[in-house]
């Protein structure tokens, strides 16, 4: 018998986002990498549409500049660092999958019918048959691609947070705005709004969808039980403003981008689930388990560990090359980005106490001129405080650079990864339902044979429709199989791509912004040399 694929480790499996409640903990999706380059001059807090266009060659529509109201809700969430992001305009064209030439037939829906193995012995997931199943699910992709090309567009915001009611049942709301020329929407400008477990709801339908055929699913920001129980209870919102639009501000950013990111999908896009979350104005299903102690999320833990000692007994060697060393590759880029956003996290500490240095040193040279009898010294004291002042400020906005433009891609794919994983399980589980057929079938078989011998043609008869219904479930499990493996090749190629972009994009955003707070800093040091050098 053959061997199922290798994938994740235990201590790498997904953990669901009810049962992880971290204060302030939020997922971020960066915008596409094909913004240009001027985009870095925008200011990191800004709250710009973010524009997807869904052509190869033309111009997106012009961004809305009005910005979203602040929220009047109290809450304390100094927890997450890389949780407040910007909202920034992009122009994201669809990026192209390389296909090899396959002549696998499509099916009504647009996707290759794979064709059924004899079941006479359990076929390998052998790279020989895996490659032909990938060119073919490249072909569908690249299909879908082409019918997004021409002037299509979409651009999804999210604003305008709105507590409702008090005490244990309140919620804030958000508003989404969506301008398309998509097919299957009612109108080119729609608004709705939202409720956080609403996103979560999407979130959980489109798995339920998707998930098993191998489509990799944007997560939707995790949930923040103690953010969430100070915002319910809160009472005195403007006097507590700061810290309270700090965590409103942090899951509104996080929400606009999880659907922009949803809606850079070219499958996903056109989703009925997505459409009808985006226009439609009636309630609409909520997630089965939005508590974080619900009964569905602990059900989900002991399932998990069920899955995980599956796979401790039925793990063996991965036969196609590709998936294992995409699996090892995945694995390595997770344990990098956790070790660059802990950087990130302690850069953004030094800076943060650079400031208040800075400060305090701006404030005693003050204190220091003013104290100064010598009339020439006291004046270039006093604009030396002057100077340290505004280099406070700019380190202040090297640290928002630091986190809310590199640190949001970082902390974005890392979240990332759990859907992936998620993916190669599903794949998993999908080998070995079938490998589980085709041993019935053989015992089936052997056992018709010892009928045979014995001369029992009443049993004969019985196996031989058992056995006409197994070998339909053995054609049935080869089919779900190479479908998923041909999705997930297609899949990752799109990943792979888009997070090229992403941080190209952002990478370049970053050091633009960082030259520009450079050039200011030498330029107030320049301003103030010669003032110092004519002390008397």
């Amino acid at each position: 018998m053959s061997s199922p694929p290798p994938f994740p480790s235990d201590d790498e499996k997904e953990v669901p986002k009810e049962e992880v409640e971290e204060e302030g903990d939020a997922l971020f999706a960066m915008p596409s990498a094909d913004e240009p380059a001027t985009a870095a001059a925008e200011d990191p807090p800004a709250k710009a549409m973010q524009s997807i266009d869904l052509s190869g060659d033309s111009d997106p529509p012009p961004a809305s500049s009005e910005p979203p109201a602040a929220a009047a809700v109290e809450d304390d969430d100094d927890g997450d660092l890389f949780a407040d992001a910007p909202s920034i305009s992009t122009t994201a064209a669809e990026p192209e999958v390389a296909s090899p030439s396959s002549t696998a037939t499509k099916s009504d829906d647009g996707e290759e019918a794979p064709q059924a193995a004899e079941p006479d012995a359990p076929p390998a997931a052998s790279s020989e048959t895996a490659s032909p199943a990938a060119a073919a699910q490249a072909d569908t992709t690249a299909a879908e691609l082409e019918e997004d090309t021409g002037e299509y567009y979409i651009e999804i915001t999210v604003s305008e947070p709105e507590k409702v009611g008090d005490g244990m049942g309140a919620y804030v709301t958000y508003q989404v705005t969506t301008k398309t020329n998509l097919p299957g929407f009612k109108s080119s400008s729609v608004t709705v709004r939202r409720r956080f477990s609403d996103f979560l709801a999407l979130q959980q339908r489109l798995q339920e969808v998707h998930l098993k055929v191998g489509r990799i699913i944007p997560p939707a920001p995790e949930k923040s039980v103690v953010g969430m129980a100070k915002t319910k209870f809160s009472k005195e919102e403007k006097a507590q403003g700061g810290a309270s639009q700090d965590f409103i501000e942090r899951r509104r950013a996080a929400l606009e981008r999880y659907l922009t990111r949803t809606a850079q999908h070219p499958v996903l896009r056109k989703d009925d689930i997505f459409v009808e979350f985006l226009q439609s104005k009636d309630e609409l299903p909520k997630a089965a388990d939005t508590s974080a102690l619900s009964g569905a999320g602990v059900m989900r833990l002991f399932k998990g560990v069920g899955d995980a000692f599956v796979k401790m007994t039925s793990r063996a060697t991965e036969t196609d090359r590709w998936f294992e060393d995409k699996v090892a590759q995945f694995s390595a880029l997770e344990e990098t980005l956790k070790k660059l956003h802990g950087s990130v996290e302690s850069l953004v500490t030094h800076r943060r106490d650079l400031c208040t240095t800075t400060a305090a040193f701006a404030k005693s040279s003050a204190i220091l001129g003013n104290t100064e009898e010598h009339t020439s010294l006291s004046r270039v004291l006093s604009q030396l405080a002057d100077v340290e002042e505004k280099i406070e400020q700019l380190h202040l906005q090297q640290v928002e650079n630091d986190f809310f433009i590199f640190g949001e891609l970082i902390k974005d794919y890392i979240g990332l990864m759990s859907p992936l994983k998620a993916c190669f399980s599903q794949r998993e589980k999908s080998y070995q339902a079938w490998q589980a057929a085709q041993t019935n079938l053989l015992k089936k078989r052997e056992q018709e044979g010892k009928f045979q011998a014995a001369g029992n043609t009443e049993k004969v008869r019985v196996c031989q429709e058992e056995i006409a219904q197994m070998e339909t479930k053995v054609e049935k499990g080869e089919e779900e199989f190479n479908t998923i493996s041909k999705m997930m090749r297609s899949e990752i190629e799109r990943f792979e791509v888009q997070r090229q972009k992403d941080f190209k994009a952002s990478l370049l955003r970053y050091l633009e912004k960082l030259m520009q707070n450079q050039e200011q800093l030498i330029k107030h040091w320049e301003g103030f040399l010669p003032e110092a050098k004519a002390i008397a």
